[in-house]
């Protein structure tokens, strides 16, 4: 991979990683939360990967498959909780939920 290649890809994964963070801290949805880690972690792989290319190395290869393999389980677990969250508080914006807030936490804000 030449030296130009290597730049657009890392400009690319980090124009990925910028929208992913803008949308975490944005949006109070849990499933497009989710959504927006699951895009900062494939912009995180594309990094890794571009970058094995780059020095002609597989470790950013392998780096994008314990990426995969967290993304997996990030994936089951938050679709888990989605569904209890869902189920318990018939809502999916974060700021309803205050029930899951910590009662010290709650005590501090008054």
């Amino acid at each position: 991979m030449t030296s130009m290649n290597a730049q657009i890809v890392l400009i690319v994964a980090a124009t990925l990683f910028a929208l992913g963070l803008v949308g975490v801290l944005t949006r109070k949805n849990v499933i497009f939360m989710l959504l927006s880690i699951e895009i900062m972690l494939n912009a995180a792989g594309l990094a890794f990967i571009a970058a094995g290319a780059k020095w002609g190395q597989p470790d950013g290869q392998i780096m994008f498959l314990f990426i995969l393999a967290m993304t997996a389980s990030e994936v089951s677990v938050g679709l888990a909780l989605v569904l209890q969250i869902q189920h318990q508080h018939k809502t999916m914006d974060v700021e309803k939920l205050a029930g899951l807030r910590d009662e010290e936490y709650n005590m501090m804000e008054r």
